[in-house]
């Protein structure tokens, strides 16, 4: 049983691989889609919105289908809807054929998340499952420094003389104005393969706490009548946002700005983005147990506002060191902001915790928003102001979070 069990955590870390690598994958191609779809900045931004408006609309359901049908099936039709929306983006690569494949695509992850987390508790252990949440968000850091580097290999190959036998495959199903679709045809293949190993697999029982079920729908219209479950809704919504609002533009901004390659360039400092954000939270895990974790929050907060600054207005070679340090001080915010907000409720931490997921979506919701802003102004940087204002609201979690139990601290004996 403990083998058993042994692979089991083994294959849930490879399934949050899969879902990093396939979700941080829109940065790097995002000057592609402007270029290729021949569309603005602000329509290109709805194309990360269909992604991510699936977490809002299937984190609740998905907690409602793991009860009725259980974590492999749940697990197999994400997989499955993954596989589909990337074959339907390389077989019609339109602009609106792309939205409707990253909304599959998007629904596929977020059932995946809802569906990996309880397993990871029981197949690792309650009493392991702190280490286990740890290394998974070290390998969805992992896969999300790699995707943009293999898309940087990958295109590199198809737009010089092919360099590979998978180059030479590509070559012959990839449009040659359209080497980044490639990507897609890798997460087809990463899905069935996914597919197929999770089929092998026996999974244990899954009983869930009375804490982490999700409740009834009349639970969930109480809690979203609670001011503090809407302040960190938004809260997520914000962070989110942040994230992906930075990790999409970091290519555009560094073509536009500087004149760099977003296919080599852009590709390589999204990927020290991504890198940067997941050494960060070994850093977090300590600062946690040595400070306040509101306080931690807000010196990442500026330290993150500072970067940012150092990004847009500094030269090109300051750019290339801030944008990764940004991710640094991204880091601990989702673990930071997650456990706060559990802990300022003292019940319905399952309903909550889903409500919070559904506030993924905010990983659409300022991408696009960033796009008009520029647009309408004429320059990027005036459309990252945006992410000054999510920062801000992040920043100030640490002055009004007012949790019923605080972070144990190394010296507080008390605890």
């Amino acid at each position: 049983m403990m083998k058993n069990n042994n692979a089991m955590v083994v294959l849930v870390l490879v399934i949050f691989f899969a879902i990093s690598f396939i979700t941080n994958i829109m940065g790097p191609i995002f000057p592609s889609l402007v270029t290729d779809f021949n569309i603005s900045v602000t329509v290109a931004g709805f194309l990360p919105f269909s992604f991510f408006i699936a977490y809002g609309v299937m984190s609740i359901p998905s907690g409602i289908l793991v009860d009725s049908i259980g974590e492999k099936k749940v697990i197999l039709y994400a997989f499955l809807l993954s596989m589909m929306g990337s074959l339907f983006f390389v077989l019609m690569p339109s602009f609106i054929m792309a939205m409707s494949a990253l909304f599959l695509i998007g629904s596929g992850m977020a059932m995946l998340q809802v569906a990996i987390n309880p397993l990871l508790r029981v197949a690792g252990g309650q009493q392991n499952f702190a280490f286990y949440s740890v290394l998974a968000q070290l390998f969805f850091g992992g896969a999300a420094a790699l995707s943009p580097l293999l898309y940087r290999y990958i295109v590199q190959g198809l737009t010089e003389e092919p360099t590979s036998g998978l180059h030479t495959i590509l070559e012959k199903i990839v449009p040659n104005n359209m080497q980044w679709l490639s990507m897609y045809w890798v997460f087809f293949l990463v899905s069935l393969l996914m597919i197929i190993i999770v089929s092998l697999f026996n999974f244990p029982k899954v009983q869930l706490e009375d804490e982490e079920k999700v409740g009834s729908l009349k639970v969930i219209i109480d809690l979203l009548k609670n001011k503090t479950v809407l302040l960190f809704l938004f809260s997520i919504i914000a962070y989110v946002g942040t994230e992906q609002g930075i990790a999409n533009a970091i290519s555009l901004f560094l073509k536009q700005h500087h004149g760099l390659e977003p296919e080599t360039i852009g590709a390589k400092i999204v990927s020290e983005f991504w890198l940067m954000l997941t050494l960060g939270c070994l850093l977090g895990l300590f600062l946690v147990k040595i400070i306040d974790s509101r306080l931690v929050l807000k010196l990442f907060s500026l330290g993150a506002i500072a970067s940012l600054t150092f990004s847009l207005f500094g030269n090109k070679d300051t750019a290339l060191i801030a944008f990764p340090l940004i991710g640094f001080f991204l880091s601990v915010m989702w673990s930071v902001i997650f456990s706060l907000a559990l802990n300022s409720l003292p019940n319905h931490h399952g309903s909550f915790a889903g409500i919070l997921c559904t506030g993924i979506v905010g990983g659409g919701l300022v991408s696009p928003i960033i796009g008009l802003v520029a647009e309408l102004s004429g320059d990027l940087r005036m459309g990252f102001l945006v992410v000054y204002m999510t920062l801000a609201y992040i920043f100030s979690i640490g002055f009004w979070a007012k949790p019923l139990v605080l972070n144990k601290l190394f010296f507080d004996r008390k605890q």
